[in-house]
């Protein structure tokens, strides 16, 4: 664990060392950067960062911006940290691919537990990096998709969906089920969000989009 890097971005220095001597004490080696900017010099100059915690408001560059970017050249987990409870805005940071989403003020304590699950969970799903069923070949290490040869373009998280769709098929998967896996979230607001993904997802994939089955009132079963 003390192997870890986490780097830490949030431009009030006060919520950086609270969050930071939690984080020591359990184990892990802290970054820490003061706004988006800072953060992104951070995330190319140092290597085998393992976790990102980022606030959302910050100068220079905002948290949306810089998880967007990190998001084209890594899958490092993601802990968004914000002052704002709106849903969209969760919406916003999930389709970003944002592994976590935690509302300020929040329990230091809860936010480690947090990042240890997180790491937990990266670390069992990069056991199998390539996935491949139906003519749908899927490299999780390249972050692409092929069906029948030809590539297709997936936003975070439509890979993250398909993924758990293929590693899953032929089972029955609830809507709170996905979100609990795909999301990595306790999510309490409109499951129909899945919804929303899956027909993106199924337009997207063209005749193999058929292999997502909808169970009616439940969520949906991938079969091919």
């Amino acid at each position: 664990m003390d192997s870890i890097k986490i780097l830490v971005v949030d431009d009030e220095s006060r919520m950086r060392k609270l969050v930071r001597d939690f984080l020591v004490r359990a184990g892990y080696e802290v970054l820490e950067a003061g706004d988006g900017e800072e953060a992104l010099d951070t995330f190319y100059k140092i290597k085998e960062i393992g976790l990102i915690i980022l606030d959302v408001m910050m100068p220079k560059i905002n948290g949306w911006d810089v998880c967007r970017e990190i998001r084209e050249h890594s899958k490092v987990p993601i802990i968004m940290l914000t002052a704002k409870s709106d849903e969209s805005d969760e919406l916003v940071g999930f389709d970003l691919g944002v592994d976590e989403y935690i509302t300020k003020p929040f329990s230091p304590k809860i936010l480690v537990a947090r990042v240890e699950a997180i790491l937990r969970r990266t670390n069992s799903l990069s056991r199998e990096d390539s996935l491949e069923v139906g003519g749908i070949i899927l490299d999780k290490a390249a972050h692409r998709v092929t069906i029948d040869g030809q590539d297709i373009e997936l936003s975070f998280k439509e890979f993250e969906l398909l993924s758990y769709f293929i590693e899953n098929k032929g089972l029955a998967l609830s809507r709170e089920k996905i979100l609990n896996n795909v999301w990595n979230y306790d999510y309490f607001g409109d499951a129909r969000t899945i919804d929303t993904h899956v027909k993106k997802l199924r337009n997207k994939m063209g005749v193999k989009g058929e292999y997502i089955k909808t169970i009616w009132g439940m969520g949906y079963k991938f079969e091919c």
